[in-house]
């Protein structure tokens, strides 16, 4: 088969990959299309120095083989994390965070290929009416949502998310649903203009001063701030313009490391959470109703993978049928 492969240094290409075998309790999938994250693009800059393996966990397929019959022939999405099914993480809803947990396309092959295997209980069924072009943008809102699953966010005060690019754009949809006032800060003009429709939008430049980030009264920061920058600029506004006993999101993930003064956080009193992955079923709910929506995915065979995550379009992917 077809497989975009991490050798430890780069990404490769191959035509004759073999076709994985399932599990006990695995299902076969045929991969339909297949998106690029940011982390993917990470892991080419060393985010995951110790995986070798088949790229990608952003994707839409078809079960081709399963315990479960009824999943054959079915249009399906599927989360990343496997856990051991055995320990305290597992047992109490938390096998994303299984300390044995497998992710795809991180710890374990993924979907920048024609075939992957996945753990049947990580599988969602597709909704009728909703086409595998929409339906490759679940897990990253999923994403998304799990900022109102871990924050009670109160519709009456404000919001701001750093960052103009894909996540943020998703995670900025769904705020926008609460009713929040929602502000949105970025580095280019082009990219902010997506936003205008449901945010403010606010250069990163007006943050700055001759010397730095310029001082800020309490009106002009925000209760809840979300880090969606994908680089340490992000938490570095974001502690800049969140209020006194307010809330940081961290959405961000990148290779390297930044320096933050802890004290900051206690003599604040600032919330600081980490996010990562979310619920399936409401991202599927959302999109099959129309709530949210997205440009078009850029779509490349996976041969021209250069050009792919080369490109500069909302998003870039692979189809792979």
């Amino acid at each position: 088969m077809k497989a975009l492969i991490y050798d430890g240094e780069k990404a490769v290409y191959k035509s004759d990959a073999e076709i994985p075998v399932r599990q006990e309790h695995e299902s076969l999938i045929q991969v339909i299309h297949a998106d690029i994250c940011s982390t993917d693009r990470e892991i080419l800059k060393g985010y995951r120095p110790d995986f070798r393996g088949i790229m990608g966990h952003e994707f839409v397929g078809r079960v081709v083989e399963s315990d479960e019959k009824e999943l054959i022939g079915k249009t399906v999405v599927g989360e990343l994390n496997k856990g051991c099914g055995k320990c305290l993480y597992c047992k109490t809803g938390r096998e994303k965070h299984c300390l044995e947990r497998k992710v795809i396309g991180m710890s374990k092959d993924g979907c920048f290929a024609e075939y992957l295997t996945l753990s049947t209980h990580l599988i969602h069924v597709v909704p009728e009416g909703l086409s595998p072009e929409k339906a490759v943008f679940t897990e990253p809102l999923a994403a998304a949502l799990e900022i109102l699953h871990q924050v009670k966010v109160d519709p009456a005060l404000n919001a701001a998310v750093i960052g103009d690019g894909r996540l943020a754009y998703m995670i900025a949809q769904v705020l926008s649903l609460t009713g929040i006032e929602l502000t949105v800060i970025g580095k280019h003009p082009g990219k902010l203009k997506m936003f205008e429709g449901f945010a403010k939008t606010v250069l990163y430049e007006d943050y700055m001063g001759n010397s730095g980030l310029r001082e800020l009264s309490a009106d002009e920061c925000f209760e809840y701030v979300v880090d969606a920058a994908g680089n340490k600029t992000g938490i570095e506004l974001a502690m800049h313009i969140v209020r006194k006993m307010g809330t940081i999101v961290l959405k961000s993930t990148y290779a390297g490391s930044t320096d933050i003064d802890m004290s900051y956080f206690a003599v604040n009193e600032v919330t600081l959470v980490g996010s990562r992955c979310g619920p399936f079923e409401p991202a599927l709910k959302l999109l099959k109703e129309e709530k949210v929506s997205f440009p078009p995915v850029e779509l490349y065979e996976l041969k021209d993978f250069e050009k792919a995550f080369a490109s500069s379009s909302f998003k870039a992917g692979f189809d792979l049928t």
